[in-house]
């Protein structure tokens, strides 16, 4: 295996002679010392799959665009919401509401028209990533939570190609390189994801822009050096950018010698603790937008209780809502009412799953967490949203 400061061969052969216009086009990265003409023929031939087209696909994709490579790999179920273009540059206020897929493409498009872009506006999974990987080089992951990254760092060590990874967090963020049998994989790192109620993703715990384009830009260029073979990628090490600081710092790590080799792919949520779609199996009880709107214009009595926090609230609310965010709940317990029944809602319905899960086990019987929360309302029944 490399050790964390060799270089490793070029992943990708190069294509066939450049044109003129796709020469000026790249002059200034090939006067690069070591690069030239080879390196960015091996870029044109590259197929890349980026996981993920959020704060860092955003960030990294135009970059990869620009770089030269041939083709680029999109998969992403979201849509663009208002509350993404703070981070995800790449998206504009006329994609709210797209396919973020969609909207990547099109900046893809007027980057660099002749790269090939495949747009997979799915959600991916252990049935479907390893049919996907197959018709890549390699594969990035800027996914947002631990079942994706895990998935795809199995998906590519069976496959045996490079994943690049990166994950951000409020100021500070991280990435590396993972490839089974050139150095050590993204499990050796981390053997174990953290407890699910421990993690905060982006949408709870917020994170600053600028962070998103510095670990953007770090995975972008680890591509580039795979591909290539130019300067030592970030295997058996991860570089970390605390942004309150402004220090990068760099860890290494080894291969773990004793684990056990990755065969199959597996329940990555179940093996994340995740608990959601399965809420049923919990004893919640679960409304949906269509019943909940009926309920509303009947007037039926009900308490409305939305736990996202006090910015999102003021962007956009359900009328007659009281405000407890997920993480108060609990300590303001006596503000839930058993009387009448209580629905509660979040962006999606990641937060209300646990926030109906937390009062059940307080004895709060009566209580609903609203499926697709308030942003499928929104999309179902409009004229109920206050913005």
């Amino acid at each position: 295996m490399a050790s964390p400061t060799t270089s490793i061969p070029p992943l990708v052969e190069p294509s066939q002679s450049s044109s003129g216009t796709r020469l000026a086009r790249y002059s200034r990265q090939l006067l690069l010392p070591g690069f030239g003409d080879t390196a960015q023929r091996r870029l044109q031939a590259a197929r890349v799959l980026v996981v993920g087209a959020g704060g860092l696909g955003s960030a990294a994709i135009p970059y990869l665009a620009s770089a030269g490579i041939g083709t680029i790999g999109i998969a992403d179920a979201d849509t663009v919401e208002l509350s993404n273009l703070h981070r995800q540059t790449a998206h504009s206020m006329r994609d709210i509401g797209r396919l973020k897929v969609d909207s990547l493409a099109e900046t893809i498009a007027a980057i660099d028209p002749d790269i090939v872009v495949n747009r997979l506006p799915v959600r991916l999974s252990s049935a479907n990533i390893l049919g996907i990987l197959a018709d890549y080089d390699l594969i990035v992951d800027g996914s947002d939570n631990f079942p994706t990254r895990y998935l795809s760092n199995d998906a590519a060590a069976i496959a045996g190609k490079p994943l690049v990874w990166g994950a951000i967090l409020r100021y500070s963020g991280q990435a590396g390189v993972a490839w089974a049998g050139h150095g050590p994989t993204y499990r050796d790192l981390f053997p174990e994801p953290p407890a699910a109620d421990e993690v905060l993703s982006c949408e709870l715990g917020g994170v600053l822009p600028g962070v998103c384009a510095a670990i953007g830009a770090i995975l972008s260029t680890e591509v580039v050096k795979v591909i290539t073979g130019v300067g030592q990628p970030l295997l058996g090490r991860v570089t970390t950018y605390d942004a309150l600081t402004g220090r990068y710092r760099e860890i290494e790590y080894q291969a773990i010698d004793d684990a056990d080799p990755i065969t199959e792919l597996i329940d990555y949520e179940q093996f994340c603790g995740v608990v959601r779609d399965d809420a049923a199996t919990h004893g919640l009880s679960a409304v949906d937008v269509h019943e909940l709107a009926q309920r509303m214009r009947d007037g039926s009595p009900m308490q409305l209780i939305d736990v996202r926090e006090p910015a999102e609230v003021a962007i956009t609310v359900l009328p007659g809502a009281e405000p407890i965010p997920l993480g108060q709940l609990e300590a303001s317990e006596a503000l839930v009412r058993d009387d009448i029944p209580v629905v509660v809602y979040c962006h999606h319905d990641s937060r209300s799953v646990q926030a109906a899960s937390l009062l059940q086990r307080l004895g709060h019987a009566n209580v609903s967490y609203l499926v697709g929360g308030i942003d499928a309302f929104a999309d179902a029944d409009p004229s109920l949203v206050r913005y």
